[in-house]
């Protein structure tokens, strides 16, 4: 099929999964109302499973399908536009011009990246991996962004570095965002920071000794899910500074 076809045929499939009422809940679970980080999104209600299957069909889909897909004002076309590029990226593991043009595409399109299940759908498989043995420097630059969801990649990138046992980058951005007024990212910087524990809980309880009494509640929560019970009351009630 020819690329400018593809990203035609992947938009009618995925609209013929669609389901009213599914979409419905995700308006709710996705915090699309006034006021809130989704504000304005809509839904054709299909889940993830569904559109990892249909990202199976993308895999020749040109640059300007995926944009065509990623600059959607549905969700779900530009969830399915990621997952074409993990494809895609994974894909082209032997290909480094191949993986340098999807960054490149990625980076360039992160204000439509723009809720939590999109940067964490792609962060960690395309801008992690890719900087693994790279400069890192650009990571930094989004978590000093002033859009909540690049600061998001940011942190989520790192869960690749995680994985090959290097864990200082994790470590620096989440003290570089413990002041983050943002449950999302609170979040975010618990969960990578919980990842670090599963490999090495020394480092982990390093990380807890040294900044938990500066730690929001959920980012602390979230870091100290898999501790023994005695170290997550000790770690809970300490007292934390305003």
């Amino acid at each position: 099929m020819p690329t400018n076809q593809t990203a035609a045929s992947l938009r009618k499939k995925l609209h013929e999964l669609g389901d009213s009422e599914r979409a419905a809940g995700a308006l709710r679970f996705f915090k699309t109302g006034p006021g809130e980080y989704g504000e304005g999104d809509q839904f054709i209600g299909v889940v993830v499973p569904q559109l990892r299957a249909l990202a199976k069909l993308g895999d020749d889909c040109d640059e300007e399908g995926i944009l065509s897909l990623l600059h959607s004002k549905w969700h779900e076309e530009r969830l399915l536009a990621l997952f074409v590029m993990v494809r895609q990226f994974q894909r082209a593991k032997d290909d480094e011009r191949a993986q340098k043009s999807i960054v490149a595409l990625y980076l360039a399109n992160t204000r439509w990246v723009n809720n939590w299940d999109l940067v964490d759908a792609s962060s960690a498989y395309i801008l992690g991996p890719w900087l693994l043995a790279r400069d890192r420097s650009i990571l930094r630059k989004l978590a000093a962004s002033k859009n909540m969801w690049e600061q998001r990649i940011a942190v989520l990138a790192t869960w690749a570095f995680i994985r090959a046992g290097d864990f200082s980058e994790t470590l620096a951005l989440c003290e570089i965002l413990l002041s983050h007024r943002h449950d999302l990212m609170h979040k975010a910087c618990g969960w990578m920071l919980r990842e670090v524990g599963k490999r090495d809980v020394e480092v982990l309880r390093g990380f807890l000794d040294a900044h938990a009494p500066r730690m929001p509640r959920t980012m602390l929560r979230y870091a100290i899910e898999r501790l023994p019970e005695v170290e997550r009351r000790k770690y809970l009630s300490i007292k934390r500074e305003t």
